[in-house]
């Protein structure tokens, strides 16, 4: 196989529809373009969302909802889940870079430890936000919390 004889599978390209052409070819007069208007015309281009001139959708339904500018967004991480990462990894200490390398957040997630689930190691552990019964469990075991 050389690049010289390399050719496009049998049936898969089909013969170029030479359009305006004259009326033999089957393609003249309007040039499978229809009848007049701004869709026979070279440089046509509708905008975004025009509907020929009918009222669009976007404007024909009413405006509703309000997106919180200042929202501050966590990533869940449950009391069960650094039970696991402590067993798994064998350590006491959990921040956001431990939980990031186990892969339960990303790069630039905030945390939030909730409390579901049972917690049996005394862990120290760095987060962004606790729930009032994550703190409570982890506490309870003597361990730490520590608010970043």
């Amino acid at each position: 196989m050389k690049l010289n004889n390399l050719t496009p599978a049998e049936g898969s390209r089909g013969r170029q529809k030479r359009v305006g052409r004259g009326e033999g070819s089957g393609h003249g007069g309007q040039s499978t373009r229809g009848m007049n208007g701004a869709k026979s015309r070279s440089g046509y281009r509708h905008k975004i969302g025009f509907e020929g001139g009918q009222m669009p959708i976007q404007r024909r339904m009413p405006k509703f909802g309000f997106k919180n500018p200042t929202r501050v967004e966590y990533k869940a991480v449950n009391v069960s889940t650094l039970q696991t990462i402590s067993e798994r990894y064998n350590i006491t200490v959990i921040t956001p870079d431990t939980l990031m390398e186990a892969g339960f957040i990303s790069k630039n997630d905030l945390v939030k430890v909730l409390g579901n689930g049972e917690l049996t190691a005394k862990l120290e552990v760095s987060a962004n936000a606790f729930s009032k019964s994550a703190k409570e469990k982890i506490e309870a075991l003597e361990g730490k919390v520590i608010t970043l």
